[in-house]
């Protein structure tokens, strides 16, 4: 009996062993598939996106960046324009007496030609190249036939012209208007006016006579002054 009671508990010693071990299996397999799937969700876990629970997409590759061209050289100063800047005044002492003119072109390179007109100052100058070569004073219209201001081309070139509206000679005439309006040689001096025209000294108009071209430009001005450096504005 002894022996068969031992073979009985032999028998279920054995099979609680194999129930623990299968137990003991179960626990490690299951523990070990547990790590096995904690080691996935670890390894998934940095490419989630926590705030919203969905996956980061990966970012497109920027493009690379456009050079941006360094800023344009200025555009060189125009010769044409040069010209219409004050470089040099004659050194003239004192205001100019009726009568009185001054002419020094020595040196003055070749360039657009100039003449400008302050009928308060009672002056003409003419710049080449915006240098002022001649100054001389004036005589101007008086209050019934007055001098037009503005900016004027010469339209006509005569040395020996006679108006045919006065039968009076007006030598080395350089025509600003239509209507006779000119730049002429005539005498100077106190109590002497224009119908209109700019009268200078005959020796100073000959001196213009040559020094200008059709076209040239005459700008006619009441008390503005130019000083080195100022534009000359001529349309």
């Amino acid at each position: 009996m002894m022996e068969q009671r031992d073979r009985k508990t032999s028998g279920k010693n054995r099979a609680r062993r194999k129930w623990a071990a299968g137990i003991a299996a179960l626990i490690v397999g299951g523990t070990a598939l547990g790590l096995a799937g904690f080691g996935a969700i670890a390894a998934y876990t940095p490419t989630m996106n926590h705030a919203a629970r969905t996956p980061v997409r990966p970012r497109p590759a920027r493009p690379a960046p456009v050079p941006v061209p360094p800023p344009a050289a200025p555009a060189a100063a125009d010769p044409a324009e040069a010209a219409f800047v004050v470089k040099r005044i004659l050194p003239i002492d004192g205001p100019l007496r009726l009568g009185d003119y001054y002419w020094d072109e020595a040196g003055v390179p070749a360039g657009q030609v100039v003449i400008t007109v302050d009928l308060a100052a009672q002056t003409l100058s003419i710049f080449r190249a915006g240098y002022e070569i001649g100054a001389a004073a004036v005589i101007f219209g008086a209050d019934q036939t007055p001098t037009p201001i503005g900016v004027f081309p010469i339209t006509e070139k005569d040395a020996d012209h006679v108006s045919n509206l006065y039968d009076a000679p007006m030598p080395y005439m350089l025509r600003l208007t239509n209507d006779g309006i000119s730049i002429h040689g005539s005498p100077v001096g106190n109590g002497y006016v224009t119908h209109g025209c700019i009268g200078v000294p005959v020796a100073f108009a000959k001196k213009l006579f040559e020094a200008v071209r059709l076209g040239d430009k005459v700008i006619l001005t009441r008390g503005e002054t130019l000083g080195l450096g100022d534009a000359i504005k001529a349309a």
